[in-house]
Parts: C-alpha cells; sequence; structure tokens
C-alpha cells in the first residue's frame, strides 16, 4: 500500500472524523475557522438545525458544534459526506485541499516541508529506529507506549503525520539518504514479534534503494561523537544546510556553517565508525534469523 494509501486508511476508522486545532497555528486556525464557517453557512441555507444535520451525517452535535467554531479538524470522509447532505457540488468537499495541509502539528509540517526540500539527509538515532523508516504498525505501538498516554485521536494524527513525511522516498529527484542506527533499537521488539519483523523487512527494502544508505553501529564499538544523543543535517540545491544535534548548541537547529561543519565532522565519524551499508544490511537479515 502507498503512503498516501495508509494514511488515508488510518484516517478513516477512527472515533471521531478529526483532531484538535492547535492554538498556536496560526495558519491552520485561519484555515479551519473559515472551513467551519462556510460549513455553517451552507447547513443553515439549507433550513437544518444542528441536530438535524448531525442526523444525516451520522456523528454527534458537540463534532458538529466544534468544526463549525473552528475548533476541530475534519476529515476528509466528514467532509464528504456533509457535501452530500447539503448537495453543495462538490464545494465542501473541494475544501480538504486546503485542510489537509494543516491536519498535522506545525512542527511535522515544517520539517516534511525541510527534509521534501532537501537534496541530502543524514541521520543518526541512537534510540530509536528514525521515523523516515518506521512501519505504521512500529510508529503506533511506540505512540501508543508513550506515558502518559496519548489519545487515540492523537495517535492518529501522529501517526499519520510521521507516514506522510515518508513521500521523501518518492521525491523527483530522489535526495539522498543517509541513516545510521544503533544496535539496540534493533533488537527491541516493539510491538510484538510480526511488527518487529515486518519492521527489520522494511529495513532491508530501504536500504537497498539507490539513493539510501543505512548502516548500523554496533553495541561493541567504541565510544563515537553521538554517544550524546541525536544528530540531524539536511543540505538543499542552493547549497544551505541546516542541523541539529541533541549533544551540541543546546539542541538548536543551526544554519552556521561553523556549527555545521562540526556537526558534519560528527557525524562523519559515526559513519566510519558504523558497519558499511552492505554488511549492515547483512547484519539485520541475521536479526531476521534469529528468530
Amino acid at each position: 500500500m502507498s503512503v498516501d494509501g495508509e494514511v488515508r486508511r488510518l484516517g478513516s476508522e477512527a472515533e471521531e472524523p478529526g483532531w484538535e486545532v492547535d492554538p498556536d497555528d496560526d495558519w491552520g486556525v485561519a484555515v479551519i475557522t473559515t472551513v467551519g464557517r462556510q460549513l455553517r453557512l451552507r447547513r443553515e441555507a439549507r433550513g437544518l438545525r444542528v441536530a438535524e444535520f448531525a442526523v444525516a451525517v451520522g456523528y454527534g452535535e458537540d463534532l458538529i458544534y466544534k468544526i463549525e467554531g473552528g475548533k476541530r479538524i475534519p476529515r476528509q470522509e466528514f467532509l464528504d459526506k456533509a457535501d452530500d447532505v447539503l448537495d453543495a457540488g462538490g464545494l465542501i468537499a473541494a475544501a480538504w485541499e486546503d485542510v489537509k495541509k494543516v491536519r498535522y502539528p506545525k512542527k511535522v509540517r515544517e520539517l516534511g516541508k525541510l527534509e521534501a526540500k532537501a537534496v541530502e539527509i543524514g541521520v543518526y538515532e541512537c534510540n530509536s529506529i528514525h521515523g523516515l523508516l518506521q512501519t505504521p504498525e512500529h510508529a503506533r505501538a511506540l505512540m501508543e507506549a508513550a506515558q502518559p498516554p496519548y489519545s487515540v485521536d492523537d495517535v492518529d494524527r501522529m501517526v499519520a503525520a510521521r507516514l506522510a513525511r515518508q513521500s521523501v522516498f518518492g521525491c523527483d529527484p530522489a535526495p539522498s539518504l543517509h541513516f545510521v542506527m544503533e544496535e539496540a533499537p534493533l533488537r527491541r521488539q516493539v510491538g510484538g514479534t510480526m511488527v518487529w519483523r515486518r519492521q527489520l523487512e522494511r529495513l532491508l527494502e530501504v536500504g537497498r534503494l539507490n539513493n539510501v544508505s543505512l548502516q548500523v553501529m554496533p553495541t561493541n564499538t567504541d565510544a563515537h561523537p553521538g554517544v550524546d544523543g541525536k544528530i540531524e543535517l539536511l543540505k538543499f540545491p542552493d547549497g544551505t544546510a541546516v542541523g541539529r544535534s541533541d549533544g551540541a548548541f543546546n539542541g538548536r537547529t543551526v544554519t552556521d556553517p561553523k556549527q555545521l561543519r562540526i556537526l558534519e565532522l560528527r557525524y562523519g565519524t559515526i559513519r566510519a565508525q558504523a558497519l558499511p551499508p552492505r554488511e549492515s544490511l547483512a547484519f539485520i537479515e541475521k536479526l531476521l534469523g534469529e528468530t
């Protein structure tokens, strides 16, 4: 199944057709407020009370009030049903083109935009498998393990957002992607044996792509510059770059060439100490064979 298809699947069976609006996301608030107002005006023009409309679309009155009041982000299925009930000729359903751009948290959207623009992405991940590499089941299991726990609605939203970022693998021209991950997270059976096996199989699939380099850092390796935490580097067509590391510059995102050079030096050393890509794939295949 494609990433877009998986996102739609995850969003279609939730208990409420929408997500809470982030009040700090000015653009998102503006979009959802406008959509809610248009929906209310269309409903009123048809002479339908909220209770009648709720019955017609098959959702609760409270949810209708939230969506019309710009407090909740509707899903595509809700907009399609509302369009049919209100005989809107596709105008309400078409609002999905704007809504889908703000359905994910602001920080995730900004990260996704950067990844989509990058010509090269380099990541060292120490505690988990990077989000761009996670299967839907693995991502869901990680998020459901959080304490305090997220709501079902929040988990759906975060998983869908993570999968949407994986569209970077379909970019044309394809970016150069480099991943270094520690051995320990590869052995942690997140979500159970079958979910874990599928995750390892996904790593093998991605690791064999021509534009992807995937490396494993064995636990018996000596100390390296990644012991302080995650490192991310993104480079763009115009020669600019951004980077971030848990162990440098107070975890801030940096663009200064001198600071980027430090992160590049650390990341280069990590790649040199990790298993080469071919040996890394063989290592993952061996893990799969141990079950």
